[in-house]
């Protein structure tokens, strides 16, 4: 009896199918993920765009509360400013209220001749020394009374002025810019009363004369 030898020639079975079906396919996304990343994208979007939004309205709170405090800065500049001013110019009046009567006095003796000598150039050096610190002189005869830079002292009436006026200068007056240190002291004259005014009498004389030419 004759034992049958394995042939080993044979080869093994091998499963069916190619070698590009044993290795694993690569997941592909669905549907459903690819319709969920554009939402992703849209939802950051919009999320940039909010904070976007809040970065601009947090600066623009920023610069409105900036030119507050620069407005409020130049405010508070002038308003020191204006009284660093004011003081000065009360301080300034002060000292030269104080002063008055001795220009009072240089005022008379230059009216009476007896400005001379020493006592003309003390004078005169105290004069130009108040004119640089801003004193000014006003109240002149012939102008129209005005109440609020003159005084009146002595009234009385004339026929020949038509409002209320200064006739004479007893007290000239002093003022710093705007500020009046001492108001102009004079007498006024006033219309008499009844009289009516030269520019009517005039006018009235005009149509008298032009009537009776008319009538010859």
């Amino acid at each position: 009896m004759t034992e049958e030898t394995p042939d080993f020639d044979e080869k093994p079975d091998v499963p069916s199918g190619s070698d590009d079906d044993a290795e694993p396919k690569a997941a592909t996304p669905s549907s459903e993920e690819e319709a969920a990343a554009p939402a992703g994208d849209a939802q950051q979007t919009a999320a940039l765009t909010a904070q976007l939004d809040q970065v601009r309205t947090a600066l623009g709170e920023r610069t409105g509360d900036l030119q507050r405090l620069q407005a409020e800065y130049q405010n508070y500049r002038r308003r020191v400013e204006r009284d660093r001013v004011t003081v000065k110019e009360v301080a300034v009046a002060g000292l030269l209220s104080e002063l008055l009567p001795v220009l009072d006095d240089v005022g008379r003796a230059r009216e009476h001749g007896e400005l001379v000598g020493g006592f003309k150039s003390v004078a005169e050096s105290l004069e130009t020394v108040v004119a640089k610190l801003g004193l000014q002189q006003f109240g002149k005869e012939g102008e129209p009374f005005d109440p609020t830079i003159h005084e009146a002292l002595m009234h009385s009436y004339a026929p020949d002025v038509t409002e209320t006026t200064c006739v004479a200068i007893l007290q000239p007056g002093y003022r710093i810019g705007e500020r009046t240190i001492r108001p102009a002291r004079v007498a006024v004259a006033e219309p008499q009363p009844g009289a009516a005014p030269a520019a009517a009498k005039e006018e009235k004389a005009d149509d008298e004369e032009s009537g009776g030419t008319e009538e010859v």
